[in-house]
Protein backbone atom coordinates (compact mmCIF):
# COMPACT_ATOMS: atom_id res chain seq x y z
CA UNK A 1 0.00 0.00 0.00
CA UNK A 2 1.48 3.38 -1.06
CA UNK A 3 1.79 6.38 1.21
CA UNK A 4 -1.02 8.20 -0.64
CA UNK A 5 -3.40 5.27 -0.15
CA UNK A 6 -2.55 5.09 3.53
CA UNK A 7 -3.17 8.81 4.05
CA UNK A 8 -6.39 8.60 2.09
CA UNK A 9 -7.53 5.69 4.26
CA UNK A 10 -6.99 7.70 7.42
CA UNK A 11 -9.41 10.33 6.19
CA UNK A 12 -12.29 7.90 5.61
CA UNK A 13 -15.05 8.71 8.12
CA UNK A 14 -17.11 6.24 10.10
CA UNK A 15 -20.62 7.54 10.70
CA UNK A 16 -22.57 5.74 13.41
CA UNK A 17 -24.71 6.29 16.50
CA UNK A 18 -24.55 4.20 19.63
CA UNK A 19 -27.51 5.22 21.75
CA UNK A 20 -27.30 4.66 25.51
CA UNK A 21 -30.42 6.67 26.41
CA UNK A 22 -34.00 5.48 26.78
CA UNK A 23 -35.82 8.53 25.45
CA UNK A 24 -33.84 9.83 22.44
CA UNK A 25 -35.87 9.49 19.27
CA UNK A 26 -33.68 11.45 16.82
CA UNK A 27 -29.96 12.25 16.97
CA UNK A 28 -28.07 14.44 14.51
CA UNK A 29 -24.58 13.17 13.76
CA UNK A 30 -22.21 15.98 14.69
CA UNK A 31 -19.60 16.71 12.06
CA UNK A 32 -17.52 19.85 11.72
CA UNK A 33 -19.06 22.03 9.02
CA UNK A 34 -21.24 18.99 8.09
CA UNK A 35 -18.43 17.80 5.80
CA UNK A 36 -18.39 14.11 4.96
CA UNK A 37 -15.55 12.42 3.09
CA UNK A 38 -16.27 10.52 -0.07
CA UNK A 39 -16.19 6.78 0.67
CA UNK A 40 -17.07 7.20 4.34
CA UNK A 41 -18.52 4.19 6.14
CA UNK A 42 -22.08 4.47 7.42
CA UNK A 43 -23.18 1.96 10.05
CA UNK A 44 -26.90 1.75 10.82
CA UNK A 45 -27.73 -0.64 13.63
CA UNK A 46 -30.92 -2.57 14.27
CA UNK A 47 -33.59 -0.29 15.68
CA UNK A 48 -32.26 2.70 13.69
CA UNK A 49 -32.52 4.37 10.30
CA UNK A 50 -30.25 7.13 8.97
CA UNK A 51 -31.57 10.05 6.95
CA UNK A 52 -29.39 12.38 4.86
CA UNK A 53 -30.46 16.01 4.51
CA UNK A 54 -28.75 18.24 1.97
CA UNK A 55 -29.42 21.94 1.63
CA UNK A 56 -32.60 21.56 3.70
CA UNK A 57 -34.03 18.72 1.59
CA UNK A 58 -34.49 15.15 2.76
CA UNK A 59 -32.46 12.85 0.55
CA UNK A 60 -31.60 9.20 1.12
CA UNK A 61 -32.86 7.09 4.04
CA UNK A 62 -30.78 4.04 5.02
CA UNK A 63 -32.09 0.94 6.75
CA UNK A 64 -29.93 -1.17 9.14
CA UNK A 65 -26.67 -2.27 7.56
CA UNK A 66 -23.18 -0.98 6.61
CA UNK A 67 -22.78 1.32 3.60
CA UNK A 68 -19.88 2.90 1.75
CA UNK A 69 -20.96 6.39 0.81
CA UNK A 70 -20.36 6.57 -2.90
CA UNK A 71 -22.39 7.81 -5.82
CA UNK A 72 -24.16 4.51 -6.40
CA UNK A 73 -25.23 4.30 -2.73
CA UNK A 74 -26.68 7.83 -2.65
CA UNK A 75 -29.04 8.04 -5.63
CA UNK A 76 -31.24 10.87 -4.33
CA UNK A 77 -28.36 12.92 -2.96
CA UNK A 78 -26.40 12.44 -6.19
CA UNK A 79 -29.38 13.74 -8.16
CA UNK A 80 -29.79 16.76 -5.89
CA UNK A 81 -26.07 17.59 -6.14
CA UNK A 82 -25.92 16.98 -9.87
CA UNK A 83 -23.15 14.42 -9.63
CA UNK A 84 -23.66 12.86 -13.03
CA UNK A 85 -20.17 11.54 -13.49
CA UNK A 86 -19.17 10.73 -9.94
CA UNK A 87 -16.94 12.67 -7.57
CA UNK A 88 -14.10 12.10 -5.14
CA UNK A 89 -14.27 15.22 -2.99
CA UNK A 90 -15.78 15.77 0.44
CA UNK A 91 -19.43 16.83 0.44
CA UNK A 92 -21.73 18.55 2.90
CA UNK A 93 -24.83 16.88 4.33
CA UNK A 94 -26.54 16.39 7.67
CA UNK A 95 -27.09 12.89 8.95
CA UNK A 96 -30.02 12.23 11.30
CA UNK A 97 -30.28 8.91 13.09
CA UNK A 98 -33.87 8.00 13.93
CA UNK A 99 -34.58 5.34 16.54
CA UNK A 100 -37.26 2.91 15.36
CA UNK A 101 -37.40 0.89 18.53
CA UNK A 102 -40.48 0.96 20.77
CA UNK A 103 -40.65 3.64 23.44
CA UNK A 104 -42.48 1.99 26.30
CA UNK A 105 -44.25 3.00 29.50
CA UNK A 106 -45.20 6.49 28.36
CA UNK A 107 -47.80 7.84 30.77
CA UNK A 108 -51.09 9.59 30.10
CA UNK A 109 -53.78 10.87 32.46
CA UNK A 110 -56.51 13.45 32.84
CA UNK A 111 -55.31 16.73 34.37
CA UNK A 112 -58.83 17.57 35.54
CA UNK A 113 -61.84 15.32 36.28
CA UNK A 114 -64.11 14.59 33.34
CA UNK A 115 -67.82 15.34 33.85
CA UNK A 116 -70.10 12.50 32.73
CA UNK A 117 -73.71 11.44 33.21
CA UNK A 118 -73.94 8.03 34.86
CA UNK A 119 -77.20 6.04 34.55
CA UNK A 120 -77.08 5.05 38.23
CA UNK A 121 -75.31 7.87 40.10
CA UNK A 122 -76.27 10.78 37.87
CA UNK A 123 -73.60 13.43 37.19
CA UNK A 124 -70.15 12.16 38.15
CA UNK A 125 -66.53 13.26 37.76
CA UNK A 126 -63.99 10.70 36.62
CA UNK A 127 -60.21 10.57 36.42
CA UNK A 128 -58.39 8.16 34.13
CA UNK A 129 -54.76 7.02 33.94
CA UNK A 130 -52.75 4.65 31.81
CA UNK A 131 -49.71 4.08 29.62
CA UNK A 132 -48.91 3.64 25.96
CA UNK A 133 -46.10 2.57 23.62
CA UNK A 134 -45.05 4.22 20.35
CA UNK A 135 -42.46 3.74 17.62
CA UNK A 136 -41.39 5.69 14.56
CA UNK A 137 -42.89 3.96 11.53
CA UNK A 138 -41.94 6.55 8.90
CA UNK A 139 -38.66 8.33 9.65
CA UNK A 140 -38.94 10.78 6.76
CA UNK A 141 -42.47 11.83 7.77
CA UNK A 142 -41.45 12.13 11.41
CA UNK A 143 -38.55 14.44 10.54
CA UNK A 144 -40.70 16.58 8.24
CA UNK A 145 -43.68 16.94 10.60
CA UNK A 146 -42.17 16.90 14.09
CA UNK A 147 -38.38 17.01 14.39
CA UNK A 148 -37.36 19.71 11.91
CA UNK A 149 -33.81 20.76 12.71
CA UNK A 150 -33.79 19.51 16.31
CA UNK A 151 -30.48 17.74 16.75
CA UNK A 152 -31.45 15.78 19.87
CA UNK A 153 -35.17 15.04 19.92
CA UNK A 154 -36.56 13.14 22.94
CA UNK A 155 -39.94 11.73 23.90
CA UNK A 156 -40.50 14.59 26.38
CA UNK A 157 -40.76 17.04 23.47
CA UNK A 158 -43.77 15.29 21.96
CA UNK A 159 -45.37 13.55 24.95
CA UNK A 160 -47.62 16.50 25.84
CA UNK A 161 -49.08 16.66 22.35
CA UNK A 162 -49.62 12.91 22.24
CA UNK A 163 -51.16 12.96 25.72
CA UNK A 164 -53.64 15.65 24.73
CA UNK A 165 -54.75 13.64 21.72
CA UNK A 166 -55.23 10.57 23.92
CA UNK A 167 -57.32 12.39 26.53
CA UNK A 168 -59.54 13.98 23.89
CA UNK A 169 -60.31 10.67 22.20
CA UNK A 170 -60.70 8.81 25.49
CA UNK A 171 -63.13 11.32 27.00
CA UNK A 172 -65.16 11.34 23.80
CA UNK A 173 -65.35 7.55 23.93
CA UNK A 174 -66.53 7.53 27.57
CA UNK A 175 -69.21 10.10 26.86
CA UNK A 176 -70.57 8.26 23.82
CA UNK A 177 -70.50 4.80 25.41
CA UNK A 178 -72.88 5.85 28.26
CA UNK A 179 -71.37 2.99 30.24
CA UNK A 180 -72.13 2.82 33.96
CA UNK A 181 -69.23 3.70 36.24
CA UNK A 182 -69.43 0.35 38.01
CA UNK A 183 -69.10 -1.45 34.65
CA UNK A 184 -65.98 0.36 33.45
CA UNK A 185 -63.52 -1.90 35.28
CA UNK A 186 -64.82 -4.90 33.35
CA UNK A 187 -64.24 -3.17 30.01
CA UNK A 188 -60.66 -1.84 30.26
CA UNK A 189 -59.50 -4.10 27.43
CA UNK A 190 -62.30 -2.98 25.13
CA UNK A 191 -61.70 0.69 25.95
CA UNK A 192 -57.94 0.32 25.37
CA UNK A 193 -58.38 -1.37 22.00
CA UNK A 194 -60.92 1.18 20.80
CA UNK A 195 -58.77 4.19 21.75
CA UNK A 196 -55.70 2.61 20.15
CA UNK A 197 -57.67 2.09 16.94
CA UNK A 198 -58.86 5.72 17.00
CA UNK A 199 -55.35 7.09 17.58
CA UNK A 200 -53.70 5.04 14.81
CA UNK A 201 -54.53 7.30 11.84
CA UNK A 202 -53.83 10.50 13.80
CA UNK A 203 -50.42 9.34 15.00
CA UNK A 204 -49.71 8.03 11.51
CA UNK A 205 -49.78 11.62 10.20
CA UNK A 206 -46.67 12.22 12.30
CA UNK A 207 -44.92 9.04 11.17
CA UNK A 208 -45.69 7.30 14.47
CA UNK A 209 -47.39 4.05 15.32
CA UNK A 210 -49.22 3.28 18.59
CA UNK A 211 -48.16 -0.29 19.33
CA UNK A 212 -49.85 -0.58 22.72
CA UNK A 213 -52.41 1.43 24.67
CA UNK A 214 -53.54 0.57 28.20
CA UNK A 215 -56.19 1.95 30.53
CA UNK A 216 -54.87 1.27 34.02
CA UNK A 217 -57.43 2.99 36.23
CA UNK A 218 -60.65 5.00 36.08
CA UNK A 219 -61.55 6.48 39.46
CA UNK A 220 -64.13 8.68 41.15
CA UNK A 221 -63.22 11.66 43.38
CA UNK A 222 -62.08 10.71 46.87
CA UNK A 223 -65.23 11.91 48.64
CA UNK A 224 -67.45 9.98 46.23
CA UNK A 225 -65.37 6.85 46.69
CA UNK A 226 -65.79 7.13 50.47
CA UNK A 227 -69.57 7.37 50.07
CA UNK A 228 -69.52 4.38 47.75
CA UNK A 229 -67.44 2.42 50.28
CA UNK A 230 -70.08 3.10 52.94
CA UNK A 231 -72.79 1.95 50.60
CA UNK A 232 -70.82 -1.19 49.83
CA UNK A 233 -70.28 -1.84 53.54
CA UNK A 234 -74.02 -1.66 54.19
CA UNK A 235 -74.59 -4.20 51.46
CA UNK A 236 -71.94 -6.54 52.90
CA UNK A 237 -73.41 -6.32 56.42
CA UNK A 238 -76.83 -7.36 55.11
CA UNK A 239 -79.20 -7.82 58.08
CA UNK A 240 -78.43 -4.77 60.22
CA UNK A 241 -80.49 -6.01 63.18
CA UNK A 242 -78.52 -9.26 63.33
CA UNK A 243 -75.26 -7.32 62.90
CA UNK A 244 -76.16 -5.02 65.80
CA UNK A 245 -76.97 -8.00 68.02
CA UNK A 246 -73.67 -9.59 67.06
CA UNK A 247 -71.75 -6.41 67.92
CA UNK A 248 -73.62 -6.13 71.22
CA UNK A 249 -72.76 -9.73 72.12
CA UNK A 250 -69.09 -9.05 71.38
CA UNK A 251 -69.17 -5.96 73.60
CA UNK A 252 -70.76 -7.92 76.45
CA UNK A 253 -68.15 -10.66 76.13
CA UNK A 254 -65.32 -8.08 76.17
CA UNK A 255 -66.84 -6.47 79.26
CA UNK A 256 -67.14 -9.82 81.03
CA UNK A 257 -63.45 -10.48 80.35
CA UNK A 258 -62.58 -7.14 81.96
CA UNK A 259 -64.51 -7.03 85.29
CA UNK A 260 -62.55 -4.02 86.54
CA UNK A 261 -63.74 -1.90 83.66
CA UNK A 262 -67.39 -2.86 83.99
CA UNK A 263 -67.98 -0.75 87.10
CA UNK A 264 -66.40 2.36 85.64
CA UNK A 265 -68.01 2.00 82.26
CA UNK A 266 -71.23 0.23 83.22
CA UNK A 267 -73.43 3.26 82.72
CA UNK A 268 -71.94 4.04 79.31
CA UNK A 269 -72.18 0.43 78.24
CA UNK A 270 -75.80 0.23 79.39
CA UNK A 271 -76.65 3.32 77.38
CA UNK A 272 -74.85 1.81 74.43
CA UNK A 273 -76.91 -1.39 74.71
CA UNK A 274 -80.12 0.62 74.92
CA UNK A 275 -79.18 2.63 71.84
CA UNK A 276 -78.18 -0.51 69.94
CA UNK A 277 -81.52 -2.10 70.85
CA UNK A 278 -83.42 0.94 69.63
CA UNK A 279 -81.42 1.10 66.43
CA UNK A 280 -82.00 -2.59 65.78
CA UNK A 281 -85.73 -2.20 66.29
CA UNK A 282 -85.88 0.87 64.07
CA UNK A 283 -83.92 -0.86 61.31
CA UNK A 284 -86.16 -3.89 61.48
CA UNK A 285 -89.36 -1.84 60.99
CA UNK A 286 -90.31 -0.79 57.49
CA UNK A 287 -90.82 2.93 57.10
CA UNK A 288 -89.47 3.64 60.60
CA UNK A 289 -92.76 2.86 62.42
CA UNK A 290 -92.96 3.49 66.14
CA UNK A 291 -91.76 0.56 68.25
CA UNK A 292 -94.87 0.79 70.46
CA UNK A 293 -97.31 0.51 67.54
CA UNK A 294 -99.59 -2.49 68.18
CA UNK A 295 -100.11 -5.18 65.54
CA UNK A 296 -103.18 -4.75 63.35
CA UNK A 297 -106.41 -6.05 65.01
CA UNK A 298 -107.70 -9.50 64.09
CA UNK A 299 -110.54 -9.55 61.54
CA UNK A 300 -113.27 -12.19 61.85
CA UNK A 301 -115.77 -13.40 59.28
CA UNK A 302 -119.21 -14.23 60.71
CA UNK A 303 -121.73 -16.78 59.40
CA UNK A 304 -125.28 -15.31 59.39
CA UNK A 305 -128.09 -17.48 57.99
CA UNK A 306 -125.61 -19.49 55.95
CA UNK A 307 -123.99 -16.35 54.51
CA UNK A 308 -120.49 -15.06 55.16
CA UNK A 309 -120.33 -11.49 56.48
CA UNK A 310 -117.55 -9.24 57.66
CA UNK A 311 -114.74 -9.08 58.34
CA UNK A 312 -115.28 -7.42 61.74
CA UNK A 313 -112.79 -6.46 64.37
CA UNK A 314 -113.26 -7.41 68.04
CA UNK A 315 -114.64 -3.99 68.98
CA UNK A 316 -117.36 -4.24 66.35
CA UNK A 317 -118.27 -7.78 67.43
CA UNK A 318 -118.50 -6.58 71.04
CA UNK A 319 -121.07 -4.01 69.97
CA UNK A 320 -123.01 -6.67 68.08
CA UNK A 321 -122.91 -8.97 71.14
CA UNK A 322 -124.24 -6.18 73.37
CA UNK A 323 -127.10 -5.64 70.90
CA UNK A 324 -127.94 -9.35 70.92
CA UNK A 325 -126.93 -9.83 67.29
CA UNK A 326 -123.81 -11.90 68.06
CA UNK A 327 -123.67 -14.87 70.42
CA UNK A 328 -121.30 -17.51 71.72
CA UNK A 329 -122.67 -20.09 69.30
CA UNK A 330 -122.23 -17.89 66.25
CA UNK A 331 -119.74 -19.47 63.83
CA UNK A 332 -116.69 -17.34 63.01
CA UNK A 333 -113.45 -17.67 61.05
CA UNK A 334 -110.25 -15.64 60.70
CA UNK A 335 -106.91 -16.08 58.97
CA UNK A 336 -104.92 -18.82 60.67
CA UNK A 337 -107.96 -20.89 61.72
CA UNK A 338 -108.40 -24.27 60.07
CA UNK A 339 -112.23 -24.23 60.16
CA UNK A 340 -115.28 -22.28 61.25
CA UNK A 341 -115.59 -22.29 65.06
CA UNK A 342 -118.18 -21.10 67.57
CA UNK A 343 -117.30 -17.65 68.82
CA UNK A 344 -117.40 -18.76 72.45
CA UNK A 345 -114.55 -21.19 71.75
CA UNK A 346 -112.24 -18.56 70.23
CA UNK A 347 -109.91 -17.12 72.91
CA UNK A 348 -110.04 -13.60 71.48
CA UNK A 349 -113.87 -13.58 71.59
CA UNK A 350 -114.73 -15.71 74.61
CA UNK A 351 -114.44 -12.72 76.93
CA UNK A 352 -117.37 -11.12 75.12
CA UNK A 353 -119.71 -13.79 76.45
CA UNK A 354 -118.76 -13.80 80.12
CA UNK A 355 -121.66 -14.49 82.51
CA UNK A 356 -123.90 -11.43 82.75
CA UNK A 357 -124.31 -9.94 86.26
CA UNK A 358 -127.50 -10.84 88.23
CA UNK A 359 -130.33 -8.30 88.31
CA UNK A 360 -129.79 -5.49 90.81
CA UNK A 361 -131.50 -5.98 94.21
CA UNK A 362 -134.99 -4.55 94.79
CA UNK A 363 -135.45 -1.48 97.01
CA UNK A 364 -136.07 -2.25 100.72
CA UNK A 365 -139.67 -1.04 100.56
CA UNK A 366 -140.54 -3.77 98.06
CA UNK A 367 -139.01 -6.63 100.07
CA UNK A 368 -141.68 -8.57 101.94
Amino acid sequence: MGLLSKIRGEFIDIIEWTDDSNDTMVYRFERYDNEIKYGAKLTVREGQVAAFISEGKLADVYQPGMYTLETQNMPVLSTLKGWKYGFHSPFKAEVYFVSTRQFTDLKWGTKNPVMLRDPEFGAVRLRAFGSYTIRVSDAAQFIREIVGTDGNFTTDEISNQLRNMIITRFCDLLGESKMAVLDLAGNYNELSSFVQEKLGPEYGKYGLDVTLFLVENISLPEEVEKALDKRTSMGVIGNLNAYTQFQTANAMQAAAENPGGMAAGGMGMGMGFAMANQMGQAMGRPGGADAASPPPPAAFHVAVNGQQTGPYDVANLQQQAAAGKFGADTMVWRAGMTQWTAAGQVPELSALFAASPPPPPLPPSTQG
